[in-house]
């Protein structure tokens, strides 16, 4: 079959000019260990399951009706979880939809944005998307955010926390820095993979997430997602708090664009998930141990191992041969994130996986291991 071949005369001169987002490969294959995407290893709380049912089988009739605008259930639970007002509580159909939003409502302006230049690569799509000027910050060497390196003017700033891929935690220190030294610009805290984090016993920072900061600096909004820690990429539903005044700003917007942008399965769903605190602590506490076990391995491996505080790790073989290394695991069905990028083309990002994809990772690579010494010897 001749390849299709695109005609873009149509087209918007925005479409034609676009370098879209590449999400993570979804491949189908049998035995696949698949560590690519970030994916929680544990189910969803049976909950959401059981919410989902019954809107299907007590209340079916009710999907021909259009669901709640603002979803009111899910921000009222959500906002009794973070001790917000729900006026300070926005959701939309996954984080990347709450993103774009936020770059339409608090980024269209004279001055640019600043981001991280290593960080998650849909925030240029976002800004190539909406004509919004971004800067991007370098890392340091060690991959840290030097909070001193964004003093310049900005209508915003959005920073992963923890970053992707490096899985690098930014202090809430530092992030109350950012929004005392921009009082007049949007700071953007993506946290995405923040209930995964962790702070050291004894630590200033008795929290890890910048929703603790909202009451005290009204231009920090925090976004965040039930793809991870809840482990419902499939439902796509993401967050957004801050102060009223900017959630109401999200709010016109999503509503000049998408009135209900989640269903009322979604919404019953999430809202379950919310409630259903102890199976939330304890599969998050579950990844967290199988992220150290998994550490320990690989840096036993002579792997360089970033200190992560995410569901995923991002690693250095010995020999810095990242490309060769992820082929070799695909041939053996196990798949993960290879960045032919400057700067971080000789690492990989790994997903914390149940202990036994971790375990079928670890002999893969000790036997890659085996087979370049064998060669060398």
């Amino acid at each position: 079959m001749s390849e299709l071949k695109i005609d873009t005369r149509l087209w918007s001169s925005k479409a034609r000019n676009l370098s879209p987002y590449v999400p993570g490969e979804q491949p189908q294959h049998d035995n696949l260990c698949k560590l690519n995407t970030n994916e929680n290893p544990f189910p969803p709380s049976p909950k959401v399951g059981e919410a989902i049912t019954k809107v299907l089988e007590q209340q079916a009739d009710d999907l021909r009706l259009y669901p709640a605008p603002e979803s009111d259930d899910l921000r009222a639970a959500l906002a009794q979880l973070y001790d917000l007002g729900v006026n300070q509580v926005f959701v939309g159909n996954g984080s990347d939809e709450v993103l774009a939003l936020v770059f339409a409502s608090f980024f269209l302006k004279e001055r640019p944005v600043l981001a991280p230049d290593i960080s998650y690569s849909f925030y240029p799509v976002y800004a190539q998307t909406f004509g919004v000027d971004l800067i991007q910050i370098p890392l340091e060497e060690d991959f840290s955010i030097d909070p001193d390196a964004y003093r310049q003017p900005c209508s915003g700033i959005i920073i992963a926390n923890p970053n992707a891929p490096t899985g690098l935690l930014l202090s809430l220190a530092d992030i109350r820095k950012l929004a005392g030294e921009h009082s007049n610009s949007v700071i953007v805290i993506d946290e995405a993979y923040i209930d995964f984090a962790q702070v050291e016993a004894g630590s200033v920072d008795a929290q890890v997430s910048a929703v603790s900061l909202i009451s005290d600096c009204d231009n920090i909004l925090v976004t965040q997602t039930f793809s991870k820690s809840r482990s419902l990429a499939g439902l796509r539903v993401g967050m957004a708090f801050g102060n009223a005044s900017l959630i109401e700003a999200l709010t016109r917007m999503k509503n000049s664009f998408n009135s209900y942008p989640l269903d009322k399965l979604a919404q019953a769903g999430a809202t379950a998930s919310v409630l259903d605190t102890a199976y939330f602590e304890q599969t998050c506490q579950q990844v967290i141990d199988l992220r150290q076990s998994l550490t320990a391995e690989l840096t036993a491996l002579n792997y360089q191992v970033l200190p992560s505080h995410a569901n995923f790790i991002f690693v250095r073989p010995k020999d810095g041969n990242a490309s060769a290394v992820a082929s070799a695991l695909r041939e053996q069905g196990i798949i993960v994130r290879h960045f032919d990028k400057p700067r971080i083309n000789e690492y990989l990002r790994i997903t914390v996986g149940t202990a036994e994809q971790n375990n079928r990772l670890i002999e893969a690579l000790q036997a890659l291991q085996k087979n370049a010494e064998a060669v060398t010897d």
